[in-house]
């Protein structure tokens, strides 16, 4: 079963926009996610309908923040992806008659019920600030130890200039 990493890349977008001091591009962001620039407007698309993110086409044109950091939860950015499925455990249902195939899939189900009810109360506690934060000092302590740190969109919009 493929996982589903929405989440993640468009949250991996955002802190690149937030650290972006000109609007970002759908290609430069999509060059970032490794996929395609109609694969991050469509997952963008969301974002922008909750208020999160603005775009301009045109020359200077590009995707920017439009709402601070510490305003939007993790909780926030899944509910504007259309709330994809946190956890994807597979159900048997060929035989849905089958007294067995029941008793699993009813405890599966709760089990997953009660999974994502945690992870959806983690996801509200936590702003896209806090990752920033988190960001930041992963970034200083790389700096410190002089490792190279691979801030890929940084190096990208290097090279488009």
């Amino acid at each position: 079963m493929k996982s589903n990493n929405q989440l993640s890349d468009v949250l991996h977008v955002l802190l690149h926009m937030a650290e972006c001091e000109n609007p970002a591009t759908s290609d430069t962001l999509a060059a970032a996610m490794q996929t395609h620039p109609v694969v991050l407007r469509r997952l963008m698309a969301g974002l922008r309908e909750a208020g999160f993110v603005t775009s301009a086409k045109g020359h200077g044109g590009g995707w920017v923040l439009s709402c601070p950091l510490d305003r939007i939860t993790l909780l926030d950015v899944h509910q504007a992806l259309g709330t994809p499925a946190l956890v994807s455990l597979g159900f048997r249902e060929d035989r849905p008659a089958c007294l067995v195939a029941q008793a699993v899939n009813g405890s599966l189900a709760l089990a997953v019920q009660e999974a994502e009810a945690v992870l959806l109360k983690r996801l509200g506690s936590v702003t896209l600030a806090a990752l920033s934060s988190d960001f930041h000092q992963r970034l200083a302590a790389h700096r410190t130890s002089q490792q190279p740190c691979h801030h890929h969109l940084e190096e990208h919009l290097h090279e488009t200039r």
